[in-house]
């Protein structure tokens, strides 16, 4: 067996569990707020593999920086430039990239990936409404949470400051009136009222639009705003939870991996969540299969809904799709091919079922199969006597 299919610097599931709860530590007042000192519950399951390689912590180092710069400015003078908005040169798709891959500083919790597809994300001011106090920061929004980054120009790096669950917050304009800074709030019964100023009216809209309907999706799974974002996407009953899914595969370590990486299968064409058994009429077995243009891939995901394990993989020209729904009056179909023992699908959805009788359903070979006809005879050449 392998290890994973992708290394990332850490994936946080074995040092601190599905209920952590990040950056949002208790004050003696009963507000979370963001602090350099940060709270974790850890979940005591017992010793499981070992994780992914990780990059050496980078802890502390915030206070041998230098901090972001913050300057005292009135409300009233607030301006953010449209030229700040490119981040040291590079483009969104650029630091998209780097917090999937790279460290950040003062990083603390599960691994960047794990909170799911970034949404959307932009420079922004921080203004503080007690000490009028202005910095810079880099706003962060994944499938369902909310990435506050400060800034260090000096060294081009991200300082991590909290990520909060959309599902405890809430978000408002401050004015419309189109001669005022473009400011929106966050605020929460649990979360201290930050002020964030945007470089144009269209900016701030994106935060708004995208602010509520991801904070709509995750009220709407009814999990703990500990989970990752694999807990929400799973079941994967809606179209927006299957793209994301999809994504998500592409970038999370799989564990126990064997074979060419996920990244080189190509893109998803499809996948759903169902219930295998084989010939030995073992009980069902929650699996994710996952189709791709040459193969069919076959995961499963721990009970807290935070680690990926590699099951297998079947090649599609080699297996076949044969419907038993009739017989059964269930969502059933067998999966047979050359040399592998059958396996019974069960699908939750009459969705699912269709697709996947559709996209693996094969004609007979000896129809399939197009033999060469024979040649035509050959007409002899008449000759001269």
């Amino acid at each position: 067996m392998g290890c994973c299919s992708v290394t990332q610097r850490h994936t946080g599931t074995d040092e601190v569990g599905p209920d952590e709860i990040e950056l949002l530590e208790i004050a003696g007042t009963g507000v979370w707020s963001l602090a350099e000192t940060r709270q974790s519950v850890r979940n005591g399951t017992g010793p499981g593999p070992p994780p992914p390689v990780r990059c050496p912590s980078v802890k502390h180092l915030i206070h041998e920086e230098p901090k972001p710069v913050e300057r005292k400015i009135s409300c009233h003078n607030i301006q953010v430039h449209q030229d700040t908005q490119m981040v040291w040169g590079w483009s969104k798709e650029d630091v998209h990239h780097r917090l999937y891959t790279q460290p950040i500083r003062e990083w603390e919790g599960r691994a960047a990936h794990t909170y799911g597809d970034i949404i959307y994300s932009s420079l922004v001011t921080l203004h503080n409404t007690h000490t009028k106090a202005m910095g810079e920061r880099y706003l962060v929004l994944f499938s369902f949470h909310l990435l506050i980054l400060a800034l260090d120009h000096s060294h081009h790096d991200f300082i991590y400051e909290g990520i909060l669950p959309l599902s405890a917050l809430e978000v408002r304009i401050i004015s419309q009136d189109p001669s005022s800074p473009y400011m929106f709030e966050i605020s929460g019964p649990m979360v201290d009222s930050k002020i964030f100023v945007c470089a144009s009216a269209g900016d701030r809209k994106n935060w708004m639009d995208n602010i509520e309907d991801r904070r709509y999706k995750s009220l709407r799974q009814q999990l703990s705003p500990s989970h990752s974002a694999l807990a929400y996407l799973l079941p994967c009953d809606e179209t927006w939870k299957r793209e994301e899914l999809k994504r998500y595969l592409l970038r999370a370590p799989i564990w126990q991996w064997e074979g060419t990486s996920i990244q080189h299968m190509g893109l998803p064409v499809y996948l759903s969540l169902v219930h295998i058994t084989n010939s030995q009429k073992q009980g069902p077995q929650e699996r994710l299969l996952v189709l791709f243009q040459l193969d069919v891939l076959i995961l499963s995901v721990d009970k807290q809904r935070v680690r990926v394990n590699y099951e297998g993989r079947l090649p599609r020209r080699s297996i076949q799709a044969l419907e038993r729904s009739a017989l059964t009056g269930t969502l059933e179909f067998q999966l047979t091919g050359e040399l592998m023992e059958p396996l019974y699908v069960f699908c939750t959805y009459p969705e699912d079922y269709q697709t996947w009788i559709f996209q693996l359903q094969q004609p007979d070979k000896e129809i399939h199969t197009m033999s060469n006809p024979p040649a035509p005879p050959l007409i002899p050449k008449k000759r001269r006597s």
